[in-house]
């Protein structure tokens, strides 16, 4: 490996490696280097926006990794450039102008398949839309747009990798990368590192919207994704019976207290029309999620009957908003309608 090679090698390193602090590539980041040969010796100097030297050890370690073997010693050598300055995006997505969580405190009540026609309802509206699914003990999202278990992932050559699009919606979950009955069994700890990673190795490249489908409850993964990223606000989805609107009421808690604002709530299975003889049944109960929002002082978004044509789409693997225009479709078009306008009041 000559000097010519061993530069190639550098930048196309650069092109490939995140920082650890800003999450993006070094050559995004703009970090300047010359490289020169020293007769014993290949010697690197990289100019770099901070002081850390730990940070700064990191990097050398992915770099060298990167590199590979050379046929004389690399020396490299940090050196603080105060007119390098990154901007600061606080704790956001590179590229994503809006996260949104989808959450319900239980199991059962359809959040998975809410949370996978308002993609794609924001899909048909023209909207750039990815789903995380965050629920690495039971993701399903991937099943309800047709990709079932582990795919074939696409990566940038270094340690990040390109959502599936399916439906016009970007989509990554943890099932891609699992076989299909493959169960996790992890600690919190592993959960908040894999979540970190669902967000900042995945090149999602240019959103509207970015929802995240949580997992039930108020654990380890609720937490770590409030702690890594700006969170736009909140969307709450329940049935109408007491016993989900319990678990409702403790995830609207827990959003309160990571001072995520809630943008509203949807009503799933809000009632069961028959398809004969047209006669409705409120087979979960009713006006207990109108009761719940006067309580918490959040929107009703809207509510979602009960309908047989949503499982079979569920089963096909197409959200129904993009199978049929109909009732299904217009109380999607009306909640998307309603979020849009709460995401921006909140950004007044």
């Amino acid at each position: 490996m000559d000097l010519r090679q061993l530069e190639s090698k550098i930048a196309e390193s650069f092109a490939q490696i995140t920082h650890p602090i800003y999450r993006i590539t070094l050559k995004e980041l703009d970090l300047r280097y010359a490289l020169t040969d020293e007769g014993e010796n290949f010697r690197l100097i990289i100019k770099t926006p901070d002081q850390d030297r730990k940070m700064q050890i990191e990097l050398e370690s992915m770099i060298r990794k990167h590199i590979g073997e050379t046929p004389k010693k690399l020396k490299i050598r940090f050196e603080f450039d105060e007119s390098i300055k990154p901007v600061d995006e606080g704790r956001k997505i590179r590229g994503i102008k809006n996260i949104l969580l989808i959450g319900s405190g239980k199991g059962g009540v359809g959040k998975s398949t809410v949370t996978s026609n308002l993609a794609a309802a924001m899909a048909l509206k023209g909207l750039k839309v990815g789903i995380l699914d965050s629920d690495i003990y039971g993701p399903s999202v991937g099943k309800l747009y047709g990709l079932p278990g582990k795919q074939g992932l696409d990566g940038d050559g270094g340690n990040r990798i390109y959502p599936v699009t399916a439906h016009g919606v970007k989509l990554m979950s943890f099932a891609f990368i699992l076989e299909e009955d493959q169960a996790v069994i992890w600690r919190g700890p592993m959960l908040g590192k894999a979540v970190e990673q669902l967000l900042f190795d995945v090149l999602w490249g240019e959103l509207d919207y970015l929802l995240i489908d949580l997992p039930p409850g108020t654990g380890d993964v609720q937490m770590s994704i409030a702690q890594l990223v700006d969170v736009d606000g909140a969307i709450i989805v329940s049935t109408p019976q007491n016993v989900a609107l319990q678990d409702a009421t403790r995830a609207a808690t827990m959003f309160f207290q990571m001072k995520v604002p809630i943008l509203g709530i949807v009503e799933n299975m809000s009632e069961f029309v028959c398809p004969k003889c047209g006669h409705v049944s409120h087979i979960f109960s009713k006006k207990g999620v109108e009761d719940f929002s006067e309580k918490h002082r959040v929107p009703k978004l809207g509510s979602i009957p009960l309908q047989q044509a949503i499982m079979e789409s569920g089963e096909e693997g197409k959200p129904l908003v993009l199978a049929e225009e109909g009732a299904i479709r217009d109380a999607y078009v009306k909640i998307l309608e309603k979020v849009i306008e709460e995401v921006e009041r909140y950004k007044v």
